[in-house]
């Protein structure tokens, strides 16, 4: 069965974004670029969340083509370009010529099918909304969480108050040289 593998930016004390949704506080950099495009190797599908997919789908599809671009905007963009885009969404339409499809209900049927096809891993992105529903349904088996040296204060959480505990074991661990922490969990069933 693939795993299906969120990745996450953080700030310190836990934000996805700012206060409205901004990423300018997070460390970028074609360091953290080289790091995702890693995980990328092993991954041939995206899931995304209606919010992040209309935001990685407005700049990843021609960053390759921009003047200027580096070896991992390329790299990410021809990956990104090349999957299959599953978005979770119950208000998006999008034309299936994009490698897109929509799954607006039964997420947990749907994600499944997809975890038994054959080939790599599943990677999601972001979509804290998205992802608060998949852990709930016990459909993610690990994430990256990268963890900025930032205190935002206040923002978007990633991690929302919940009655359950959810274990987890470190797998990997790496820094960058701006100070940012990746760290692989995988999440207990």
């Amino acid at each position: 069965m693939r795993e299906l593998t969120l990745i996450v930016q953080t700030s310190l004390d836990g934000f996805v974004a700012g206060p409205k949704g901004e990423f300018d506080n997070f460390l970028g950099g074609e360091e953290n670029l080289e790091f995702v495009c890693s995980l990328t190797d092993d991954a041939d599908a995206a899931l995304l969340g209606r919010v992040s997919y209309q935001l990685l789908n407005k700049d990843w599809p021609t960053a390759a083509n921009k003047p200027g671009a580096t070896k991992n905007e390329i790299k990410y963009s021809c990956w990104y370009n090349d999957v299959p885009k599953y978005v979770l969404s119950k208000t998006l339409t999008v034309n299936n010529s994009e490698k897109t499809v929509v799954i607006s209900g039964n997420i947990e049927t749907e994600i499944n099918h997809i975890k038994q096809q054959p080939g790599k891993t599943i990677l999601i992105f972001g979509s804290p909304t998205a992802v608060r529903h998949l852990f709930e349904l016990n459909l993610v088996d690990s994430f990256w969480i990268i963890v900025h040296p930032r205190i935002f204060g206040q923002g978007i959480p990633f991690f929302r108050p919940s009655e359950s505990i959810v274990k987890l074991e470190l797998l990997a661990s790496k820094q960058l040289s701006n100070g940012t922490f990746c760290h692989k969990y995988s999440v207990g069933k």
